[in-house]
């Protein structure tokens, strides 16, 4: 069975593989070519959840309210 895309996964599915690759690499039983693959594998599965936490905090929006406290609209967050 070969392993799925980091493209393809959910962030929940990469931050589940970035678990495993720490996990095994942690356990120091992987010999050195090995390691490096799956600290490479890591380091994409790292950067696939950081862009998705970043496309999640675009879509969130802030709602703003009136002076007597009722909802009026909603702007897009400030992604800084």
């Amino acid at each position: 069975m070969s392993e799925k895309s980091v493209g393809e996964m959910s962030f929940e599915e990469a931050m589940k593989a970035l678990e495993a690759v720490v996990n095994r690499l942690e356990s120091g039983d992987v010999p050195l070519e090995e390691s490096i693959s799956l600290y490479e594998r890591g380091a994409a599965l790292k950067a696939h959840c950081q862009a998705k936490l970043r496309e999640a905090e675009e879509k969130v929006a802030q709602i703003t309210l009136d002076g007597e406290g009722k909802p009026t609209g909603t702007t897009p967050v400030d992604p800084e």
